[in-house]
């Protein structure tokens, strides 16, 4: 059974930081390069980074984010830093390219205020 838990989502001022962690069950984990995703209001979930040999990002977040991962725990981290109000949004975990079939997790709310 696929598990996907996110946390540490918040209220944080501009400019400010935040730590995301996803508990993900072993088999997805285990097998998968794992990536965030977020989905702003009104707006089509996003790819942010994933977490494989390269770490990659989308530029939104280049120099600001950090993807990493935990293996012995089947936990991937987002820390999040010099957040910007357009970061606001739900931020999910999930293997990389997963898609609207897969199973998702209730993600963690990120709002950033100016």
């Amino acid at each position: 059974q696929v598990q996907l838990v996110e946390s540490g989502g918040g209220l944080v001022q501009a400019g400010g930081s935040l730590r995301l962690s996803c508990t993900a069950s072993g088999s997805i984990f285990r097998n998968n390069n794992m990536a965030w995703y977020r989905q702003a209001p009104g707006k089509q979930r996003e790819l942010v980074a994933v977490s494989g040999i390269i770490r990659t990002y989308a530029d939104s977040v280049k120099g600001r984010f950090t993807i990493s991962r935990d293996n012995p725990k089947n936990t991937v981290y987002l820390q999040m830093n010099s957040l910007k109000p357009e970061d606001t949004a739900v931020y999910y975990c999930n293997k990389y390219r997963a898609g609207t079939d897969d199973y998702w997790g209730q993600g963690t709310q990120v709002t950033v205020s100016p």
